[in-house]
């Protein structure tokens, strides 16, 4: 995989009819693997003859058969995941047979193929790696920080007020750590600096 990965930017469908046979792909983003089970469970036609499906999300990934013989349903799923670069992604391939078999090679080309189109013609995001910080600023600063905060992509995960202060847990895309540090000083007069937390 060439560096950059992309996720899904909302879930989407793609259905080709194989001799006879009619596979449908639903592909998802996913940032968990519960997250990426429970979409299996929600999308699963319990009518259809299989429903095959993948995930990646980052190192973890899982796939499965759905009684189509080993190796020719939810493998070549999760190749056309890698294929397309992307990651953070779930896709089920259902499918009802029409009769006509289509033999090992037919599978894997029929389950892979649909679920490639399917994210082939799909809207892709950027995966951005973020990072963590933690921040501590006055009452009087917050609605400014977090205004100039947003110019960065940064996004307050938590505020914690207490009784001198407020608590900020942020995170903050990779490449722009230095220069949120940098505002969030300049802000606060060098009196509150952004730790990392990660």
């Amino acid at each position: 995989m060439s560096g950059a990965l992309f996720t899904l930017a909302q879930p989407c469908r793609h259905q080709e009819e194989i001799k006879k046979s009619r596979f449908l792909a639903l592909a998802a983003p996913v940032n968990s693997p519960e997250q990426a089970l429970a979409f299996v469970r929600d999308v699963s036609e319990p009518a259809a003859t299989h429903n095959c499906w993948a995930y990646r999300i980052g190192q973890d990934y899982r796939f499965n058969d759905d009684g189509e013989p080993g190796g020719t349903a939810g493998r070549p799923i999760l190749q056309a995941i890698e294929g397309q670069e992307m990651d953070r992604v779930a896709v089920v391939v259902t499918r009802w047979y029409g009769g006509i078999k289509l033999g090992a090679g037919g599978l894997v080309r029929a389950y892979g193929g649909t679920a490639a189109e399917c994210l082939r013609r799909a809207e892709r995001v950027p995966i951005v790696a973020m990072t963590r910080l933690g921040v501590r600023c006055d009452f009087a600063e917050l609605a400014l920080l977090k205004a100039r905060l947003k110019d960065l992509q940064a996004e307050v995960e938590q505020e914690v007020f207490g009784t001198d202060g407020v608590d900020l847990q942020l995170r903050v895309p990779d490449s722009l750590v230095a220069e949120a540090q940098l505002r969030i000083s300049d802000i606060s007069r060098g009196r509150s600096a952004a730790k990392r937390l990660d």
